[in-house]
């Protein structure tokens, strides 16, 4: 069985580093896909080249410049295409792509094959043509895919190791197009929960994302030249924390993200079923939202697309405190009326924008009032840690994550403090509305919650009247008291002529005094007013009984004569049962 193990195990980690690689092409050809209507859309038609982080390449050498639209146009145009072509291929791709991966990952566990390939085509029309979102959504719905279909091709593995393939499918993309090989596949099993891990995916999600960063770097430097390994998405000054009382001022600023965070969740869910409810054709409504967005364009720049190229200049100083600040806001407008309205892009790059624009104005802010406070950049990057930990409940790979984008390792203290503290300022609230924890999962309550009992009969798990222990009415409490010690054993059916009639347990006998104990009968102190269970119902049933009246044993009986006693069932009797039954199904699935 060991050896069997091993070698499933062994499988699974071929197949996510299959999966990893087939994503590191798909996220090269999603970069070059936006590349590409950007070129032709927001640079061609209007003109309009959005500034370029540091680690944002060009991979297409070509330019066009025909400036024959205003800009408030040309997103209205991308998302009607975008609209138009997700409709019909498939509906499942408009939007952001996050909710739609986990939502598989937590239910069927398979994605359409298609979808991969429509969602990176939709996703350049949306981002290429002006739109506020990100690549990350559209690339863990893409990575999800390709795990999907590499499941299916590869028949042999349980639901349990296809939907891993699917988290690893998610932690590749991010770890690839974000060049944060680590942060993103802690980030595929971190993001599937609100407060807990998917933890038997991380070591096959670190391969598919160590993996799929290596495939995705190496076509760039095919391509655009880029000598591997070199590249990040932000460059950072070396900035250090030069005084304790500077991480005070980071605790303000989690306090600020999370508060951002809700703006930013509550924003989008109202805007998305203010969209939902709007009774015209589909096609149509990433249009309106792109041509409100068009306009917002117009007037400021910054909204358009996925906006690294601010976030550089932040983070190198070159935008001013009122820029900042209006961006913060105007970016939320902005994102969440591409994506709510079903344009495709994510919502995870527009909160490190979000975060960071935050992060800059507050800098400047406290850089103002105190000279303590510190460099105004280092706030840059911890507001992008806070918009993260905050909305998407990741504190842990958001860190990571900027990190392994920026290459500030010296803030470490200061970007964990503001990552916490959104986290929890956020409370339950979350963008992606993922499940709490595991047990909250449909996928896991076979193994993990009380589903397992509505399986299985009372009578499967009972003790038969046979084989329990009984005393009778006449019985004095000293006689209890020895049965006590003999079987270990702290409660006791009362039977007389064969019939219930009642319990007594170690707590009734406690309650009369020791000398009287030795004249005290059992009738005199049992429990009459029984609490029964019947042989047909569930083990979840006598569990919710037992713990609704704090009890820890119920009498089973007849339901044509409650007096007739049939067996007895305690909690640790429904704990056995319960681990076998988890036992066989973990049996199963391998």
């Amino acid at each position: 069985m060991r050896l069997y193990l091993r070698a499933r195990y062994l499988y699974l980690i071929l197949l996510s580093a299959i999966v990893g690689a087939f994503v590191g092409i798909m996220s090269f050809a999603l970069h070059a896909c936006i590349e590409f209507n950007t070129k032709i859309f927001l640079e061609g038609l209007d003109s309009y080249m959005p500034p370029l982080s540091s680690g944002e390449v060009e991979v297409l050498p070509f330019h066009v410049h025909l400036g024959v639209l205003p800009t408030f146009l040309v997103p209205a145009i991308g998302g009607l295409i975008c609209g138009v072509v997700a409709s019909r291929l498939a509906s499942e791709t408009l939007g952001g792509g996050t909710k739609e991966a986990i939502t598989a990952f937590h239910t069927t566990g398979r994605i359409r094959a298609r979808v991969p390939f429509v969602k990176m085509i939709v996703t350049g029309f949306t981002i290429g043509s002006g739109g506020s979102g990100g690549r990350e959504g559209p690339i863990m719905q893409i990575g999800a895919g390709i795990g999907s279909i590499v499941g299916n091709i590869f028949r042999r593995i349980s639901e349990k190791d296809r939907r891993i393939l699917l988290a690893c499918g998610m932690g590749a993309g991010m770890g690839s197009i974000f060049l944060s090989p680590i942060g993103g596949a802690i980030f595929g099993v971190e993001v599937l929960y609100k407060r807990d891990y998917e933890v038997e995916a991380l070591v096959p999600a670190v391969v598919s994302s160590i993996t799929a960063y290596a495939v995705f770097h190496i076509l760039l430097s095919v391509f655009a030249g880029v000598p591997f390994g070199t590249l990040r998405i932000f460059s950072a000054p070396d900035i250090r924390l030069q005084s304790p009382i500077e991480l005070i001022f980071y605790a303000l600023l989690g306090i600020a993200g999370g508060l951002i965070s809700i703006l930013y969740i509550e924003c989008y869910k109202f805007v998305k079923n203010l969209f939902k409810k709007l009774k015209i054709p589909t096609p149509l409504k990433p249009a309106i939202g792109g041509f409100v967005v068009g306009l917002m364009g117009w007037k400021f720049h910054f909204v358009l697309g996925t906006g690294y190229g601010y976030v550089q200049m932040a983070i190198n100083g070159l935008m001013n405190p009122e820029t900042l600040w209006i961006a913060t806001f105007a970016k939320i407008l902005a994102t969440t009326l591409t994506v709510g309205s079903g344009g495709s892009g994510g919502l995870f790059a527009p909160g490190v924008v979000i975060g960071a624009m935050l992060g800059g104005g507050f800098g400047y802010l406290i850089h103002d009032l105190t000279p303590t406070a510190g460099d105004p950049r280092g706030y840059v990057l911890a507001g992008m840690v806070t918009l993260l930990a905050g909305a998407f409940k990741t504190p842990l790979s958001a860190v990571i994550m900027v990190f392994e984008m920026t290459g500030s390792y010296n803030l470490l203290p200061a970007l964990a403090i503001a990552s916490t503290i959104s986290y929890v300022i956020t409370g339950d609230r979350s963008i992606c509305d993922q499940p709490n924890t595991r047990v909250d999962s449909p996928i896991h309550r076979r193994e993990l919650s009380v589903d397992v009992l509505r399986e299985i009969k009372v009578e499967e798990a009972m003790i038969p009247a046979e084989k329990v222990y009984t005393v009778s009415p006449d019985m004095t409490l000293l006689d209890v008291l020895r049965l006590i010690e003999e079987t270990g054993h702290i409660g006791f059916p009362v039977l007389e002529d064969g019939k219930l009639v009642g319990i007594i347990t170690f707590e009734d006998v406690e309650k009369i005094p020791i000398e009287k104990r030795a004249n005290t009968k059992v009738k005199d102190v049992m429990s009459t007013n029984l609490i029964v269970t019947y042989p047909d119902e569930t083990l979840e049933d006598a569990l919710i009984k037992l713990a609704t009246y704090d009890i820890g044993r119920l009498p089973v009986v007849s339901r044509e004569d409650r007096t007739k006693f049939l067996g007895l069932i305690t909690r640790s009797l429904i704990v056995k049962a319960h681990a076998k039954a988890v036992k066989e199904l973990s049996e199963e699935s391998l």
